[in-house]
């Protein structure tokens, strides 16, 4: 598993293939291209729906509403994946409170919609239409509304998911009613669960729909008690959903969350379906895309910044599978849009200032902010860190196995963004370094990555000289000069597993070619999460460009892997030599 690597110092050299991220970032911006239909469709979702049905499987989808602002995306995508939430359809609405106007030519009805869709892209999408269990407000009748619904499916709709409802036998009837009709596509009924008063006036308004007596003399005693609406939203919700599963006519349940799912949780969690910690089948969150499903690969570089790595590696034909390979040139996606979405923090600017430091007077303070996120303590101010431009969300439950040494090298600025401890054989459902199917054993190299001054990679290269072999390293600068004893394009596999029955699995690496591009999107955080929040020219702002401008960015592998891990003795050895009276001339 070791990489030999050459010893001897090494020389400096410019690095190739990757951008620089010099200074303050670009300002170019790009078109998106034009969106091309992807030919591999091999796991539809109308696929997925089958194969849950025929397995009498219960499941579950949740809708979200498109957020009206970009911080309002970036809260709603992290919510996600903090959650391990993936959306297998889209739905797009009327905006809320706007009346439909005909156009000529215009699809004026669904069934239109559904026609040209299935005229214009054959069998291409997954098309889902909406049921009325209790008619259409603007239908002449219940029946005439089932006889447009069976319409819009023959012309080529997949599925139905119904308006929301209040009891189950309303939806129970609606759904014998469509198959006495010929009606035989899944049916999915739309769940609302009241969560207060108000929202539950205004979407009855919206949609038209009575409120049944029974929930009405419930709610109107607790009108103004919005814990307790959501408390009877959520037990109403509950029930009725156990009528219709129970019943064996419903496949599956869609949840409208209106954005706000916790609610919806609590009666996945009630009903059984909610996974509370499920195990990860990987060390890093498997992605969702059918073009991703044989991925099993990834540079460790991205561990704490994953959907920038799937934004960057968006175009790939094939996705690493089984071994990372010795590639020269993996082709990541450049940053130009890059900075619009994907390095925006889901904290406001004021939370980040705070957390951060709404005046930083030296470097030292900047060193205080990494500390206190490694510590959970408060800063000066009185605020936790909770996150750091390079890590998004609250550090992982294996960094606390190192959380003494990490926070001892923050103190004197080996600012760390990245750390593994050395793991040699713990069961795969170790509660905090498992992965993968059960009986299986993890092992782990010890991996230390940060940011540190011109000053201390000087004597840090003296101290690893009698580290090598044992430990690989790689220096860079902003300016992408570079220093390197590993092996030119040879990864170097840090974690891996043995389960029974299966190859061993390697699914994190240090390749030192994806690096070289890693580097641009660290050193770019500095200047783009950071030196931002202050006024231009201000010492604030002097101060992070200046780490930006000279600081190195530094990796550390361990090969040794079943020894203790040498990697703070190395930090520990380069502190002493700094420290060390100069020796007489």
């Amino acid at each position: 598993m070791v990489n030999q690597a050459p010893r001897g110092e090494g020389s400096w050299s410019d690095s190739s293939g990757a951008s620089n991220s010099g200074g303050e970032s670009s300002k170019e911006s790009s078109r998106s291209s034009t969106p091309v239909l992807d030919a591999d469709r091999s796991d539809r979702l109308r696929d997925k729906m089958r194969r849950r049905m025929e397995s009498a499987d219960r499941w579950f989808s949740l809708e979200f509403f498109p957020p009206r602002t970009t911080s309002g995306a970036v809260n709603l995508l992290s919510r996600h994946v903090a959650r391990r939430i993936t959306e297998d359809r889209t739905r797009v609405t009327n905006p809320v409170g706007a009346d439909w106007e005909e156009e000529d030519g215009g699809f004026n009805y669904a069934i239109d919609l559904v026609k040209h869709i299935r005229s214009e892209f054959d069998d291409y999408f997954d098309i889902c239409v909406a049921g009325y269990p209790t008619g259409h407000p603007e239908a002449e009748s219940y029946e005439e509304d089932l006889r447009h619904l069976k319409e819009k499916v023959d012309a080529g709709a997949d599925f139905v998911i119904t308006q929301l409802f209040f009891r189950s036998d309303t939806f129970l009837k609606f759904l014998d009613d469509c198959r006495a009709i010929g009606i035989t596509c899944p049916i999915l009924p739309g769940i609302f669960p009241i969560q207060g008063y108000q929202s539950l006036r205004q979407l009855v308004k919206l949609s038209k729909l009575e409120v049944p007596e029974e929930i009405t003399n419930v709610i109107e005693p607790i009108k103004d008690n919005d814990a307790a609406i959501r408390n009877y939203g959520i037990h109403q919700a509950v029930e009725m959903c156990r009528v219709l599963l129970d019943s064996g006519k419903v496949p599956g349940l869609h949840f409208y969350t209106l954005n706000r799912e916790v609610a919806t949780m609590e009666v996945l969690r009630q009903l059984g379906l909610w996974i509370e910690d499920p195990r990860r089948p990987l060390p890093w969150a498997v992605s969702a895309h059918p073009k991703r499903k044989v991925e099993d690969v990834r540079p460790i570089f991205w561990a704490s910044r994953p959907k920038s790595y799937i934004y960057r590696t968006q175009d790939w034909d094939e996705f690493p599978n089984g071994r990372w390979g010795n590639s020269s040139s993996p082709a990541f996606g450049e940053l130009n849009d890059y900075y619009l979405f994907y390095l925006k923090s889901k904290s406001s600017k004021d939370a980040l200032l705070h957390m951060w430091g709404e005046e930083l007077m030296k470097e030292e303070s900047v060193f205080e902010v990494f500390t206190c996120y490694i510590t959970a303590q408060p800063n000066c101010s009185g605020q936790k860190v909770m996150c750091l431009p390079w890590n998004d969300e609250p550090l992982a439950p294996e960094t606390n196995l190192m959380k003494d040494e990490l926070e001892k090298v923050n103190r004197r600025g080996v600012l760390t963004i990245n750390s593994q401890p050395n793991i040699n054989g713990k069961p795969s459902t170790d509660p905090i370094v498992g992965w993968g199917p059960a009986g299986g054993y993890v092992f782990q190299k010890a991996y230390l990555e940060f940011f540190t001054s011109s000053e201390n990679v000087t004597a840090l290269l003296k101290v690893l000289k009698k580290y090598e072999p044992r430990v690989n390293y790689h220096i860079v600068n902003v300016h992408g000069r570079n220093l390197t004893n590993a092996l030119d394009f040879q990864p170097n596999a840090v974690t891996w597993g043995i389960f029974p029955g299966r190859e061993i699995v390697q699914p994190t690496v240090v390749d030192p070619v994806s690096f070289m591009f890693w580097k641009d999107e660290a050193f770019a955080l500095w200047i783009e999460q950071w030196a931002k929040l202050y006024e231009d020219e201000s010492p604030s702002r002097m101060i992070i460009k200046y780490i930006h401008d000279n600081y190195f960015l530094v990796n550390l592998v361990d090969n040794d892997f079943p020894l203790e891990n040498c990697l703070w003795q190395v930090i520990e050895d380069m502190f002493e030599m700094l420290d060390a009276p100069p020796e007489p001339v």
